[in-house]
């Protein structure tokens, strides 16, 4: 993983993994899916001596989002998402948190499109727009490093549920085979649930391949 120093958290009512990702030449620090208990995610960022610098979002349902608010507040950092997210993003009723009790909505600082290359933390970092559990659910690639992080499109053997507004079984399949396809083989999978796993074993064992 070259300079990157990878820990998480799973945090809130369903698992969800929340990923810290450090360079450990500078100390910056990024943030995907912060997902609920922000005076964890805090503790997390005090503990691994870093300097937040953004936060990623795969998409816009209410558990990978709840902390947003009080982690950007707390450090002032800009929120990465994908363009076709949007309307979850800023919609409790869509992204589903006005039904968890905790109303959330989230404006992302910067809105990627499909491919965009863009530099945080000292790493390079590729946003694959990966449709399927949600419109515009993505992937963040970060090629140099070897690692994906799939959000709820990718799981250890398996795919994201589809049955939520917006999902499409047909759509994430196909987010599936551009994602095996395209990616080398040793790439490392961090999934947004559940354990890791890379590039070759879905390739292999995935049932939805």
């Amino acid at each position: 993983m070259g300079n990157l120093e990878l820990q998480k958290c799973i945090l809130g009512t369903v698992f969800t993994n929340c990923y810290f990702l450090k360079n450990k030449d500078t100390a910056e620090l990024l943030i995907v899916d912060p997902a609920d208990a922000p005076e964890r995610i805090i503790q997390k960022v005090s503990e691994m001596q870093a300097k937040p610098v953004g936060i990623l979002l795969t998409h816009g349902h209410y558990d990978h989002i709840l902390a947003v608010e009080a982690v950007k507040a707390q450090y002032g950092i800009p929120v990465y998402a994908c363009r076709q997210e949007q309307e979850m993003l800023s919609d409790p009723q869509v992204n589903m948190s006005g039904y968890s009790g905790r109303s959330s909505a989230v404006k992302p600082d910067v809105l990627l499109d499909d491919l965009d290359v863009f530099e945080a933390a000292g790493f390079s970092v590729q946003m694959l727009h990966t449709p399927g559990h949600t419109k515009g659910s993505c992937c963040y690639y970060l090629k140099d490093e070897g690692v994906l992080f799939s959000g709820d499109t990718l799981f250890y053997g398996s795919v994201g549920r589809t049955d939520f507004p917006g999902g499409s079984t047909a759509e994430i399949v196909r987010s599936l085979h551009r994602l095996v396809d395209s990616l080398p083989e040793d790439t490392e999978v961090f999934p947004g649930h559940d354990a890791s796993t890379t590039i070759g074993y879905e390739k292999r064992y995935n049932p939805f391949v």
